[in-house]
């Protein structure tokens, strides 16, 4: 398998029957603000259940705002990197354990 984040946006693979299918590949997550803002969220939120830590008890141990913390994790917002290092210190992980491997959906078929 080719590694999505090197294919070029659009690619044309023909399988075994002669058959063509258009698959769409979408942009590193770092040229996407919106997707990766959603990944990070997505991120955040897991690392905050696992740790059994409400949005509330999180605003209350890093001093960020309880919506700042909804907003976050919704993907509608971009966190500082203040607010990265606070995050996890509150969450009790290393900072790159909140951006370290996020991916968003690369491919998509069209079709």
């Amino acid at each position: 398998m080719l590694p999505t984040r090197l294919l070029p946006a659009a690619m044309l693979w023909s399988g075994r029957s002669g058959a063509a299918t258009l698959y769409l590949m979408a942009d590193p997550l770092y040229a996407d603000s919106d997707r990766a803002s959603r990944a990070f969220g997505e991120r955040m939120r897991e690392l905050r259940a696992r740790e059994g830590v409400s949005q509330d008890g999180l605003a209350r141990e890093t001093d960020v705002h309880p919506t700042s913390i909804g907003r976050l994790e919704r993907g509608g917002r971009e966190p500082k990197l203040t607010t990265i290092l606070r995050l996890a210190h509150g969450l009790g992980v290393e900072p790159g354990e909140l951006i370290d491997g996020l991916e968003g959906s690369d491919t998509r078929e069209a079709g």
